[in-house]
């Protein structure tokens, strides 16, 4: 029996303005372990990820045109759940991934990403999962930059989940065309900054006017923990995909930063949080283990 294990990292997505499009791979994993197995299922409490797992698999082999087979799945890491991580995006990825390698790879990296996408309904997530690196997401179509190690990226996890539906059924239905033009400006020189490595200019640009001031609902702490991870020293800061976790960028100050952003929450008494400092990964999904076990 063929046994693999795939790697999928966490990303954080949109990046302030660039809503649905911008995102990075983060060095935070799920691991994927995937067997054919005459009962198909989850294994160690996977639950949760069932419907994930089972509609990732269906799309998977209607587009490869193969009979489906039974298989088990169990997942193990470290990416919180609903927190704007990418855990559902990582789980997908590595699903695609994973039926790809048993099926003797009928699949590029493309192919599955937008599989992916379709799955999510948004790519900004995918897309660094399967590529890692620093991605742009136009449509089908994806451009990636590797990060440099020296660029941190300091996260604030609450202690409460939200669901992205919800945090996208708040979103208004038109904004103004000045607003409009803002994100355009800070998204193009967030990218532009990314491609060339030169992070100082990242400064400044992470403001949003398209979901965060609507999301500020769901996250009343948001504009207070931004403002105090940018006074500790960060380039910048932003909501997480749709939350709950904030996102702080920097080059300098990194345990500053987290422990500022961690008492900008003390007013929230109800709430607590815990901290993550990090880097980016930039090789995406990776095929960690695969081996043959004998069963007796």
């Amino acid at each position: 029996m063929q046994q693999i294990v795939v790697r999928v990292p966490a990303s954080t997505s949109n990046l302030g303005p660039g809503f649905d499009c911008l995102g990075v791979a983060l060095r935070l994993y799920n691991e994927m372990a995937l067997s054919r197995s005459p009962k198909a299922g989850s294994r160690h409490g996977e639950k949760n990820h069932l419907p994930i797992v089972r509609h990732a698999a269906s799309l998977f082999f209607k587009t490869v045109r193969l009979r489906p087979f039974a298989f088990s799945c169990s997942i193990a890491g470290e990416i919180p759940r609903s927190r704007g991580l990418g855990s559902s995006a990582s789980v997908r990825v590595g699903v695609l991934r994973g039926l790809n390698e048993l099926t003797g790879k009928p699949l590029d990296r493309l192919s599955i990403f937008r599989l992916g996408a379709r799955l999510e309904g948004h790519p900004d997530n995918v897309a660094p999962a399967v590529f890692g690196g620093f991605t742009v997401v136009r449509g089908e179509e994806v451009q990636r930059f590797d990060v440099s190690p020296r660029l941190a990226f300091v996260l604030l996890i609450p202690d409460f989940e939200i669901s992205t539906a919800a945090a996208r059924k708040i979103l208004p239905t038109k904004i103004s065309r000045i607003a409009a033009v803002e994100n355009s400006a800070n998204a193009c020189a967030i990218t532009a900054a990314f491609a060339a490595e030169k992070y100082e200019q990242l400064q400044g640009r992470f403001a949003d006017q398209l979901h965060q001031p609507y999301r500020v609902k769901l996250i009343p702490f948001l504009p207070r923990v931004v403002a105090a991870a940018e006074k500790a020293g960060a380039l910048g800061a932003f909501l997480s995909g749709s939350g709950s976790s904030i996102c702080a960028v920097t080059l300098h100050y990194r345990e500053k930063i987290a422990s500022t952003m961690k008492r900008a929450l003390r007013p929230a008494r109800a709430i607590s949080a815990s901290t993550i400092i990090t880097a980016a990964d930039n090789r995406g999904a990776q095929i960690r283990h695969s081996s043959f076990v004998v069963r007796h």
